[in-house]
C-alpha cells in the first residue's frame, strides 16, 4: 500500500494478521505511532514505515520475530535512543534509520547483525564515539542471501541507500554483494576505530558532517573492495595516508573541509580520476590536484611559537620582560593588602594578632632548639 495518500495512524488491527510476512506502508502521510499490536506479528520479515510522519519511541516489543529481515523506518519523526533489543534480530539484513530523531550512542549490540548488509544511521542526532566492534560485522558475500531467495522470483525485492552522493537502488543478485554504512549527519566525536581497516568487503563507508577528531587511519588501505569513501566536513588531521592509492576500486573519495596537512598521495590508481574539490578547505594540504606547491606550503606554515603569541629569543622568554613583570606583580599584591587593612580595622587587627602569634612562635622555638644549648 506504499505511494498513496493514507493519513492518520496506523490500524491496530494490522496486528491481528498473524501471517503477514511482508508489509509495505512507505510514502504515505501516516502519523502517530506503531501500533504495540505489532508485537504479535510473528511471521512478519519485511517492514518498510519509511517517508512517513510517524513519531515516538521504538517500543521494547515492536519486532519479536527474529527472523526479520529488513527494517526501514526512514524519514519519519522517530525519537528516542536506538533500542538495543535490534541487536537481538539475528537475521537482519537491512537496517535504515536515516532522517529521524534518534540520540544517544549507538547500542554495541548492532555489533551482533551478523547477516547485515545496509546500516543507514545518517541525519539524526547520534553522538558519542564510533563502536570499534562494528568492524566486526565484517561483511562476506552469501550465495543464498535471504535478501534475494525469501520471496518467490515475482517479488522485486528492492533496498535504497545513499551511495556516491545520491540514493541508489540495489535489487535483484546484487543483494549478495552490496554492502554499506553510513552514519553522516550526525554529532559522533573521538577519532575513527583502527578497527573499520577490518571491514574488508565494504562497498560504501560515509562519516562526514560529523565532529570526528584524530588522523584518517591508515588501515582504511585494507579496503579492498570500498567504492565510495566520504570522510568530508570532520576535524580531522594529519596527512592522506598514501597507502589509500591502493584502493583500485575506489570510485568516490572526499576528505575535503578537514584540518588535514602536507603533501597529497600520488596521482596514480584510481587517484588520478579525484579533483580539487575531493580535498578543498584544507589549506595546509599540497600538491595535485591542488594549485598550491608543497613549497609554498612550507613557507606559509607559522612558527610553533607564533600560536604562544611570543617574541622567542633562544627558545625562552626575554628574561628582562620576566623580571619586570615580576617585580610589578608583587608590588601590586603588597598594595593590594595595605590597602584592605587601611580599609577594614577588623582584618588589620586579625592580621597583626597572627604576626605576634608567628613571632612569638619563633621566638619559642629559637630559645628551646638554640638558645638553651
Amino acid at each position: 500500500m506504499s505511494g498513496n495518500f493514507f493519513h492518520g495512524e496506523i490500524p491496530a488491527s494490522l496486528g491481528e494478521m498473524e501471517s503477514l510476512t511482508y508489509l509495505d506502508l512507505s510514502n504515505n502521510h501516516l502519523s502517530g505511532s506503531i501500533p504495540t499490536s505489532f508485537s504479535q506479528l510473528q511471521h512478519l520479515s519485511y517492514v518498510y514505515l519509511n517517508n512517513n510522519r510517524l513519531r515516538g519511541r521504538l517500543a521494547h516489543n515492536f519486532l519479536i520475530n527474529s527472523s526479520i529481515v529488513v527494517v526501514d523506518l526512514r524519514d519519519n519523526s522517530f525519537s528516542g535512543i536506538i533500542p538495543s533489543w535490534i541487536g537481538n534480530l539475528s537475521s537482519l539484513g537491512v537496517l535504515l534509520l536515516r532522517a529521524n530523531e534518534f540520540h544517544g550512542e549507538i547500542p554495541i549490540t548492532l555489533c551482533n547483525l551478523t547477516q547485515l548488509s545496509f546500516l543507514d544511521l545518517s541525519s539524526n542526532n547520534l553522538s558519542g564515539h564510533l563502536p570499534p566492534c562494528l568492524s566486526h560485522l565484517n561483511f562476506e558475500a552469501r550465495e543464498n542471501n535471504t535478501l534475494v531467495h525469501h520471496f518467490p522470483s515475482q517479488w522485486d525485492e528492492v533496498v535504497e541507500f545513499m551511495v556516491k552522493s545520491s540514493s541508489l537502488n540495489y535489487s535483484g543478485m546484487i543483494l549478495n554483494y552490496m554492502f554499506g554504512i553510513d552514519l553522516s549527519c550526525n554529532n559522533f566525536s573521538g577519532e575513527i576505530p583502527l578497527e573499520f581497516g577490518n571491514l574488508s568487503n565494504i562497498k560504501s563507508l560515509n562519516l562526514s558532517h560529523n565532529n570526528l577528531t584524530g588522523q584518517i587511519p591508515i588501515t582504511f588501505a585494507n579496503l579492498k573492495q570500498i567504492e565510495s569513501l566520504d570522510l568530508s566536513y570532520n576535524y580531522l588531521i594529519g596527512l592522506v595516508p598514501p597507502q589509500l592509492t591502493e584502493l583500485n576500486s575506489i570510485e568516490v573519495f572526499s576528505v575535503a573541509h578537514n584540518n588535514l596537512s602536507g603533501p597529497l598521495p600520488d596521482r596514480k590508481g584510481q587517484f588520478i580520476t579525484f579533483d580539487e574539490s575531493c580535498y578543498e578547505g584544507n589549506p595546509f594540504l599540497c600538491g595535485l590536484p591542488l594549485t598550491k606547491s608543497c613549497k609554498e606550503i612550507v613557507s606559509a606554515l607559522p612558527s610553533p611559537n607564533a600560536f604562544l603569541g611570543e617574541d622567542v629569543d633562544d627558545g625562552f622568554m626575554d628574561n628582562n620582560v620576566f623580571y619586570v613583570s615580576f617585580v610589578v606583580s608583587y608590588i601590586m599584591v603588597l598594595l593590594g593588602i595595605a590597602a584592605v587593612l587601611y580599609i577594614n580595622p577588623y582584618w588589620r587587627r586579625a592580621w597583626f594578632y597572627r604576626i605576634e602569634e608567628c613571632i612569638t612562635a619563633c621566638y619559642y622555638f629559637m630559645e628551646d632548639n638554640f638558645w638553651s644549648v
